[in-house]
């Protein structure tokens, strides 16, 4: 099987005559991916990933067709995942562990800390700001890709306080875990942070969020 593009492919396109970049992992079949992003987010066989950058005040209230839209113009096909962001694409950081590879775009303009007081808003949030793409090339069961977001997730917090940032993230943060389909069996039981897939996914999603966040400091 054929591993991902590990630093992702970056590219650009021309918008309302704006310059914008998008960074494309053609992962073809035999993957799966568990993801929060608007477009094919979840847990299922994803063929490809897109990270794109769209203008700041972003004015579309439909994210998920124009990021097909955005694949459909780079020819990708089957069932695929798309985030957004705000932030500069072509700024990305990547750091790898031992055959982990994590992928950050980080723009942190707007941040503060999860649990915060009043009433989240309605409608679709913001472009996103920290966007997370990992791949790694072992098969996951279905909890143990729950698990990889939540480790994942947990380690850009150690990297933004690392950074030292006062904030947990931003409201419209993304992350996206690619691993192969299990031949047979559910795959790897385990993702967290102490386990063997985990720990090494925490490594790389950790360096990669404080690069990009130390850019923003």
């Amino acid at each position: 099987m054929r591993l991902p593009e590990q630093r992702g492919e970056l590219l650009a396109r021309r918008e309302d005559g704006q310059e914008l970049h998008h960074l494309v992992w053609r992962l073809g079949p035999g993957w799966r991916v568990c993801s929060s992003a608007v477009l094919g987010g979840g847990i299922g066989p994803r063929h490809w990933i897109l990270n794109a950058q769209v203008p700041g005040g972003y004015p579309r209230m439909d994210p998920d067709r124009h990021l097909a839209e955005i694949a459909d113009a780079e020819r990708l096909t089957g069932p695929g995942v798309g985030l957004m962001t705000a932030a500069d694409v072509t700024a990305y950081a990547v750091a790898a562990d031992e055959g982990v590879t994590a992928t950050a775009t980080c723009g942190l303009g707007v941040r503060g800390w999860a649990a915060a007081p009043g009433e989240g808003a309605g409608g679709p949030p913001r472009p996103g700001t920290v966007n997370i793409v990992v791949t790694l090339p072992a098969a996951l069961s279905d909890a143990a890709l729950v698990n990889a977001v939540a480790t994942a997730t947990e380690a850009k917090v150690q990297a933004l306080l690392d950074a030292g940032l006062d904030c947990s993230g931003t409201p419209t943060d993304s992350v996206c875990v690619a691993a192969p389909a299990p031949d047979t069996g559910a795959g790897e039981p385990f993702a967290g942070p102490r386990s063997r897939w985990g720990a090494r996914l925490a490594r790389a999603v950790h360096a990669a969020v404080l690069e990009g966040a130390l850019r923003q400091s």
